[in-house]
Order: structure tokens, then sequence, then C-alpha cells
């Protein structure tokens, strides 16, 4: 299975310069937050396939403006193809907003996923905006990533984490993916990347029943 990631940025080369050559052979396109809703609509057009996304801490505008033909899958676990995927969007607030939560804000919506997560068998994919505490988060408020993730991730083991919110140009040794103690490979989908799962590792997952299906 070939993923799209988007987060953050509106990537020229996708949108200003589209080429279906760089998105060719995509199954499936997860946005991890904080892009205009109407990339992801030229995106979900173009490629016409299914997107899912989350909110960013700046996607206010979804609230009355949501991206037309995409799916937001926020406090949900989907199914596609066999492939679980949990959607938990948001940032540490550091000011009013709809799309920011307080540690313990978060820590009550991910007891709500528990639920979830224990009828659907657990879950492949974890689709954040904000990243893990200490795993290429920084050190400000509006970029610290939640420590409840960690346990979080602990308990449910999933394959991958996904989120955005940490742009590239934040970091001078910016690195794309990174290992949790978990087991879980945390991929920072910052501007545009492609994750592609083999159909082995998706046989080996695909034994427990979904919530919800997507196809």
């Amino acid at each position: 299975m070939k993923i799209l990631i988007v987060a953050d940025v509106e990537s020229k080369a996708l949108w200003d310069f589209y080429d279906p050559e760089r998105v060719e052979g995509v199954d499936l396109i997860l946005s991890a937050g904080d892009l205009n809703p109407r990339y992801l609509e030229f995106l979900v057009t173009m490629i016409n396939k299914p997107l899912l996304y989350i909110h960013g801490n700046h996607d206010s505008e979804y609230d009355q403006r949501p991206p037309e033909g995409c799916v937001c899958i926020e406090d949900r676990i989907v199914d596609f193809h066999g492939l679980r995927i949990l959607g938990e969007g948001g940032s540490l607030k550091y000011r009013p907003s709809s799309h920011m939560y307080t540690e313990r804000e978060m820590q009550m919506r991910l007891m709500k996923a528990d639920v979830k997560a224990a009828l659907s068998g657990g879950f492949d994919i974890f689709l954040t905006h904000s990243p893990c505490r200490g795993y290429r988060d920084m050190e400000d408020m509006p970029h610290r990533g939640y420590e409840c993730f960690n346990s979080f991730l602990q308990r449910w083991k999933p394959a991958y984490m996904i989120h955005g919110h940490v742009h590239r140009q934040y970091q001078h040794d910016f690195k794309r993916a990174v290992e949790h103690p978990s087991g879980t490979r945390i991929i920072n989908g910052c501007d545009w990347y492609i994750l592609e799962i083999g159909e082995d590792e998706l046989r080996r997952r695909r034994n427990l029943l979904p919530v919800s299906r997507i196809c």
C-alpha cells in the first residue's frame, strides 16, 4: 500500500507544479493538519483516492469550511482495506483555540480512544498533528509534544505514528523518522512524504475486526 502523507506546508510540487508521476500508485492520502482546505480538495480530486485528515492547531477554518470530498477521522478508528487508522488532532494549548488541548484534555481524549482501540483489536497508524514529547518536538510551548502520547504508544504499539506541526525549517538536524521504544516508527509528515507498507505487513495486521470501513 502506498500512502501520501501531507502536513503543514502546501507543497508547490503537489499544487503549483502538480505532476501525476510524483504520486503514481498512491492508494490513500493522510493529512496531519495545518493545510489549506482547498489544497486538500485539489489533492483528493487530482489523485482520486480517499483523503483522511485530522485538524492542526491552525485549522479553525475547517469548522466553517471543511475540505470537500475528504473524511475527518478525529477521535475515530477507521479501516482502509485492513489498515486501521486512529486520528487525534490538535496541539498543546498556548492560547484559546478550537483545536488546542492541555495535556489533561488530551489524556481524556485518549481514554476514549482506549475503548475504541480495545473494540477494534488495536490500530496500525496513529495520525496526529502534534508529536510525542521528547521525540523530535521542541522546547517552546507551541511546538512541545504530548507526554501522554508516549504511554499511549506503549499501550497499543501501532506500527506507525504520523504527525506534523514541527516544520523542517525549525530544526537544522531535521529527521523524517525516528523509532519509539514501543516499536512504533514515528514519521514527521511535514510538506509531503510517501510511505509504502508491504503486503506481508498488511496481511499480518488484518486478522482483527475493524470499527468502520472506508474503501
